[in-house]
C-alpha cells in the first residue's frame, strides 16, 4: 500500500517542480514564497532519486551510476555558464569554487557517508581497490591540471590559463574523462561492480525484477526533468543564498559551496541508499564519478563558453583550498588501497569535509 501511495508522488512532482520553477523564474522571492520553492526543490531532489535508482536497476551497473552523474553535472555545467554569462566579473571564480566544492563534498562527504552508513552495517566495508583507485587516480589528476597548475603557470596574471593552456586542460579533461569511461563500461566493467562481504563480484541483482522498457524510460524522463528543476531552482534560490551570504558577512565563495551542495543532493541520497543495501561500491563509484564528470565536463564546457563570455576565469586554487586538496587525495589513496574500510575511515573522511565546510565559512 505504502509502495503504490508513492507511485504518484514520484511522477507528480517533476511537473510541479517545473511549474514551480516557471512561476518563480526571473522574479525577486519574498521570504514565504522562498520557503515554498526550497520545499519543492528538497521534493525534486528526493524524486530524482527514485527514478535514478529506476533507470540504475535496469541498465545495472556502473551503467546506472555513470547516468545519475553524467545527468546531473550537464546541467551544473549549464548552470554555471548561465551564471557567468549574466554575472560578469564577479563571477571570475564561479566555475573554480563549484569545481572544488564538486570534489571536496564527493571524496570526502559522500564517500565519509557511505563508509560510516556501510561500516555501522558491517563492521567492515568492502568494494573493489582496482576500479577504486583508478577512479581516484584520474580525478587527482583532472583536479591537480585544472585547479593547481593555473596557480604556478606565468603566461597570464594572477591564477589564470592563457588560452593555449585553457585549451589543452580541456582536451586532457575530456580524454581522460572518456578513457574512464571506457573503462568503467567497457574494458573492465566487473572493477566497477558491487561485492558481497566474501569479496565476490555481485553480476545481477539479488532480488526485485527489473523494471519494464515503458517505466524504465518514463522514469528517465522524469529523472531528466526533476534534475532540470533542481539546478533551475538552485539558481532561483542564488539570490536568497547571496543575500543571507551578504548580510551574514561571509565570503562570497559560500554562494558555490552552498548551490553545489544543492546540485549534488541526488548524489548524496543516491549513494546513501546504496551504501544501506551493501552496494559500497556502487555509492563510490557515484561520489568519484560525479567528481570526475564535474571537472571532465565543465572545464572543457567553460573553455568554449570563453570565446564570447565577458570578463577574466580564475580557475586557479588559493594556498588553503590546495592543502585540503592533497590531504584529501592522500587519505582516500589510503582509504582505497586495502579494498576495505572500517569506521575510522568513514570519521576521517568526514571531519576532512566539516573543515572543508568551516574552511568556507571562516577562511
Amino acid at each position: 500500500m505504502r509502495r503504490m501511495l508513492s507511485v504518484p508522488w514520484t511522477l507528480a512532482v517533476p511537473p510541479f517542480a517545473l511549474f514551480a520553477l516557471v512561476l518563480s523564474w526571473g522574479r525577486e522571492l519574498p521570504t514565504v514564497p522562498a520557503i515554498i520553492v526550497a520545499a519543492v526543490l528538497a521534493a525534486a531532489v528526493l524524486a530524482a532519486v527514485h527514478h535514478a535508482e529506476v533507470v540504475a536497476h535496469r541498465v545495472g551497473e556502473p551503467f546506472g551510476s555513470l547516468v545519475l552523474a553524467v545527468a546531473v553535472t550537464v546541467i551544473e555545467v549549464a548552470l554555471i555558464v548561465s551564471m557567468m554569462a549574466s554575472g560578469g566579473a564577479k563571477t571570475a571564480t564561479l566555475a573554480r569554487d563549484t569545481v572544488f566544492s564538486a570534489v571536496m563534498i564527493t571524496c570526502t562527504g559522500i564517500v565519509g557517508l557511505t563508509l560510516l552508513i556501510a561500516t555501522m552495517r558491517r563492521r567492515v566495508a568492502m568494494f573493489n581497490a582496482e576500479g577504486t583507485g583508478g577512479a581516484l587516480a584520474t580525478v587527482a589528476t583532472l583536479a591537480t591540471l585544472t585547479l593547481v597548475l593555473p596557480t604556478f603557470t606565468t603566461s597570464e596574471p594572477g591564477a589564470s590559463f592563457s588560452t593555449a593552456q585553457l585549451a589543452f586542460a580541456a582536451v586532457a579533461s575530456l580524454t581522460l574523462y572518456g578513457l574512464f569511461v571506457l573503462t568503467q563500461t567497457v574494458r573492465h566493467r566487473d572493477y566497477f561492480l558491487p561485492m558481497r562481504a566474501d569479496g565476490s563480484v555481485v553480476t545481477t541483482e539479488d532480488h526485485a525484477a527489473a523494471p519494464t522498457t515503458r517505466a524504465t524510460m518514463t522514469s528517465l524522463g522524469l529523472l531528466l526533468l526533476a534534475l532540470v528543476t533542481v539546478v533551475g531552482l538552485a539558481k532561483v534560490e542564488s539570490p536568497v543564498i547571496e543575500s543571507a551570504v551578504a548580510r551574514a558577512d561571509l565570503p562570497p565563495s559560500v554562494v558555490g559551496v552552498v548551490i553545489a551542495l544543492l546540485v549534488l543532493l541526488p548524489e548524496t541520497l543516491a549513494a546513501a541508499r546504496a551504501a544501506r543495501r551493501d552496494r559500497v561500491q556502487t555509492s563510490l563509484n557515484l561520489a568519484l564519478g560525479s567528481a570526475m564528470a564535474s571537472i571532465g565536463l565543465t572545464i572543457p564546457a567553460i573553455a568554449v563558453a570563453s570565446i564570447w563570455l565577458d570578463g577574466p576565469l580564475t580557475l586557479g586554487l588559493g594556498a588553503t583550498h590546495m592543502v585540503l586538496l592533497a590531504l584529501t587525495v592522500a587519505v582516500t589513496t589510503l582509504t582505497v588501497v586495502p579494498g576495505r574500510a572500517t569506521l575510522l575511515q568513514g570519521g576521517v573522511h568526514l571531519v576532512l569535509f566539516a573543515a572543508f565546510l568551516f574552511l568556507a565559512i571562516s577562511p
